[in-house]
């Protein structure tokens, strides 16, 4: 109390309420993509668009109509980007606030080539034990001269569909690579030679069928090699991004602000998202390593500011055993701040990665039931198609491994038919849990400043345990916390036992926080029997 040195009287104020914390806002995505260098916007009150750069770092949008005022309507958008796709499809799936992180890049000009050298392209034949059969494998694209490249056929693993086989190629002295379940039809479960070799060689290799389609012989192989000679511009050249484009550009750089590492300046973000590295590796700008690497920088990127989770994409194209093969082998995480969604999404005509049209479900579940409500079981606006139909046995092995699935049910729309994160951590195997705590630590820590440099004394620790307690309270009432009672629901511990004299000399004050969650019940059952007389 304050000390008078003179007669009268004095009016105090002391400050004797509790000091409510408000929660955190959960529902502010960061999203990171490929924009042009120079787009035409027509600011306001203009009479015709204006050519700018697009800002590179963090800038924040409330509505469509003001992206596009900063970054181009669609048809400013980047040629085979997503930024504006997923933009569109969070504002319309429920989203309201986002901070943007532009990726200025050159666009190629149709018809522009790479300058590389153009090899002839080798061949080999591949057949049916009867004959009857004969693909032609080429070399179509440009590589090291005089580096030979070997086709085998290989029997195919146990349980694999009839009449299929594995092709391992063989380039040099790399690793060989092996395409699993191939056949020279198209089936149930079985991918044609001639579409696959193609995307799983990057257009090195081409397949074409010259007789009926039939088996092939097991155990036969052919060898391609080219020369060093230059030659005429064969059918398919690597993208004309190659370099142009590159994983460093998405990484950015936190002393400039600019992409992912850009957002640790911006505390509002919640919630992560990148299509755009998946653009650069469908144009074939990066590889899948450049890929692994941007997911995997998010990923540390949300696990360092622990107040935001990652939104992954699967590439396009895969079948739920290669989202399988890619989630075991190229996007081995293991991490609680991320979810990881499959398969693609179709909108306007086209396909796109789900994670901006999957943010807005996010955020408008939690305007709608809360951050506690797993962000499942909801219709996703805008999708009018998938890229695949997933089935129940598919989902039975792509769910335990962390994959989200995109479903679509008869007379009920398309639905995120999956919550889980990428941990392995049972106590952490749902998004909503993890957003949950995300918003009880960021609200704490926001709104207890005031505890710094304050006596530590059992007053403070009444004090903190009053507030604390109050904030929870209110979070179990809205049913975020299991529990009929506050007492099963949560607990707060500050006292002597957590602050001794020990830590209390070293100037810490430690509160212990215990809360229960609530889970989705994701697997429902009724059991149903017959009832005896």
């Amino acid at each position: 109390m304050p000390f008078y040195q003179s007669p009268g009287v004095y009016v105090e104020e002391p400050d004797k309420g509790a000091r409510p914390i408000q929660p955190a806002g959960t529902s502010v995505l960061a999203l990171v993509g490929l924009v042009r260098e120079t787009v035409n916007v027509l600011e306001p009150g203009a009479k015709a668009p204006v050519a700018k750069r697009p800002p590179d770092t963090p800038t924040l949008v409330t509505n469509w109509s003001q992206f596009t005022q900063i970054f181009g309507d669609t048809d400013q958008a980047y040629p085979g980007g997503y930024l504006h796709d997923a933009m569109y499809g969070y504002f319309l799936n429920g989203g309201s606030t986002a901070f943007v992180v532009g990726i200025p890049a050159p666009v190629v000009e149709e018809g522009a080539r790479p300058e590389v050298p153009l090899l002839p392209a080798g061949e080999g034949l591949l057949k049916a034990p009867d004959g009857n059969a004969v693909v032609k494998v080429t070399t179509t694209g440009p590589y090291d001269p005089g580096t030979p490249i070997t086709v085998e056929i290989q029997p195919p693993a146990e349980g694999a569909p009839p009449d299929t086989f594995n092709v391992v190629i063989r380039r040099g002295s790399a690793e060989p690579k092996t395409i699993t379940n191939v056949g020279t039809t198209k089936g149930k479960g079985v991918r044609n030679i001639v579409d696959v070799l193609p995307r799983e060689t990057d257009n090195l290799l081409a397949a074409q069928i010259l007789g009926a389609p039939a088996p092939l012989a097991i155990g036969q192989s052919t060898s391609l090699t080219q020369s060093a000679t230059p030659t005429a511009k064969p059918e398919s050249t690597p993208t004309p991004l190659k370099g142009k484009v590159t994983a460093a550009m998405f990484k950015g750089n936190i002393n400039d602000r600019t992409g992912i590492a850009g957002l640790e300046a911006v505390e509002e973000v919640t919630m992560v998202a990148c299509p755009d590295i998946l653009a650069a590796y469908k144009a074939g700008a990066v590889s899948e390593e450049d890929v692994k690497a941007v997911q995997t920088f998010i990923l540390n990127h949300c696990e360092l500011m622990r107040d935001r989770c990652a939104i992954l994409d699967c590439p396009a194209g895969l079948s739920p055993q290669e989202a399988i093969a890619w989630r075991k082998e190229k996007m081995n995480f293991d991490s609680k701040y991320g979810g990881l969604y499959y398969p693609w999404i179709r909108i306007n005509g086209k396909l796109a990665p789900p994670s901006g049209h999957v943010a807005g479900v996010y955020a408008r579940v939690d305007g709608e039931r809360g951050v506690h409500k797993a962000p499942a079981n909801e219709i996703v606006r805008g999708a009018v198609g998938l890229e695949r139909v997933i089935t129940r046995g598919e989902q039975d092995l792509l769910n335990p491994i962390g994959v989200n699935c995109i479903r679509t049910f008869p007379g009920q729309g398309i639905r995120i038919w999956g919550a889980r994160t990428l941990s392995s951590d049972p106590q952490w195997r749902y998004i909503n849990v993890r957003r949950l705590f995300c918003m009880v630590e960021e609200s704490i820590q926001q709104n207890t400043n005031w505890i710094v440099f304050e006596p530590n004394d059992d007053i403070l620790w009444r004090q903190i345990r009053r507030d604390i307690t109050a904030f929870l309270n209110v979070i179990w009432r809205s049913g975020a916390l299991f529990g009929t009672t506050p007492e099963q629901a949560f607990y707060v511990k500050c006292d002597e036992e957590t602050n001794p004299k020990e830590m209390r000399d070293l100037g810490y004050c430690i509160t212990e926080i215990g809360m229960s969650p609530v889970k989705p019940a994701e697997f429902v059952v009724f059991r149903v029997s017959q009832k005896a007389d």
